[in-house]
């Protein structure tokens, strides 16, 4: 599937004189339960991946932020009337009636709050490059600069491959803190708490043990994601990616998947496992390698550009997480997440 540019539409964008609860298709006076059910519905009809037109569909979302909350909603009632800006009310903070967004503040020009994030984004495979670049070098000889692009050059695939990590890793995580506060996402996850224990249970090798990249919960579930920069293209095949700059027989999409095993630990369902590419390095911006089934989830394969559009649009037929699930798994990932 391929991601459809969003639109940076406004109210009127759709026709003269359009306000939220026209594009939500209710009366003003509405009920809160009616809002909600009507938001939940439009968002069905007008969903891309189901047919939907994305600009109607961001509409929808732009609607609901306007007037999906008490405090919103007077604030935009009021502003309707004419009444003053001292007359408004102040918006206020209930996470009980939280609204999910993509970040864009309701007619503020202050910047978004970045999502919540936890970890160090590439730490350790900054740490692995650093060792593996001194050993290759030699003990004892001094390496001013471990970084210097000639020596990065020269070096064997695997140190590259190490920085090269690292540098897709903190990629990606500056694109997930622009997620806004919606979303909560941990780094460098570990996935041999116990001491290992679970990753002998789990048959996993010691290079498929070594962690998560990032783990993403937002409105659209909870994605397991790794950060990849072989530096050459990569194809489906299946439900594997194949490159040739892979070594004969790798399967990180398989190998991403055991290690997001992991979450049963935790007590939560993975929705998805991504690797995340270049966008030079995949022919589309998103590719579904395999549906999720029953606990089994989805694993896919996205450029790096398109990687807001996926977890904020979400995979088809998934639907959104209610508040109460949502802030359920985020305080079962803040218990049982650990870090390398």
């Amino acid at each position: 599937m391929k991601a459809a540019a969003l639109p940076k539409a406004t109210m009127t964008d759709a026709a003269p004189g359009t306000t939220p609860y026209d594009v939500l298709g209710v009366d003003r006076h509405a009920s809160a339960e009616e809002l909600r059910r009507a938001y939940r519905r439009r968002q069905r009809q007008t969903h891309p991946d189901l047919g939907g037109d994305p600009a109607a569909f961001h509409a929808v979302q732009i609607a609901w932020e306007r007037v999906g909350t008490p405090a919103g909603r007077a604030e935009y009632d009021h502003t309707a009337a004419g009444a003053p800006r001292s007359a408004r009310s102040a918006p206020t903070e209930d996470e009980g009636t939280r609204v999910w967004t993509t970040g864009t503040g309701r007619g503020s020009a202050r910047p978004p709050s970045p999502a919540r994030s936890y970890g160090h984004p590439g730490g350790a495979s900054r740490q692995r490059y650093l060792t593996l670049v001194r050993e290759w070098v030699g003990r004892g000889v001094d390496l001013a600069d471990p970084y210097e692009e000639d020596l990065v050059r020269r070096a064997p695939r695997e140190v590259r491959h190490a920085l090269a990590d690292a540098l897709a890793e903190e990629a990606t995580a500056r694109i997930l803190s622009n997620l806004g506060p919606s979303f909560a996402v941990w780094h460098d996850v570990a996935t041999a708490p116990d001491s290992g224990a679970w990753t002998r249970s789990a048959g996993l090798s010691p290079s498929e043990s070594a962690k998560i990249d990032h783990v993403v919960l937002g409105p659209t579930g909870v994605f397991v994601l790794q950060s990849e920069d072989w530096g050459a293209p990569a194809r489906p095949r299946g439900s594997e990616l194949v490159s040739d700059a892979l070594p004969a027989g790798e399967r990180p999409v398989r190998s991403l998947a055991r290690r997001a095993g992991i979450a049963r630990s935790w007590g939560v369902a993975v929705t998805a496992v991504v690797l995340v590419l270049p966008d030079d390095a995949l022919g589309e911006d998103v590719v579904l390698l395999r549906r999720g089934r029953g606990r089994r989830p989805a694993r896919l394969a996205v450029r790096r550009g398109s990687l807001t559009f996926l977890l904020t649009v979400g995979l088809p037929g998934t639907g959104r997480l209610p508040d109460a699930a949502f802030f359920e798994i985020r305080t079962r990932l803040q218990q049982h997440i650990r870090f390398v």
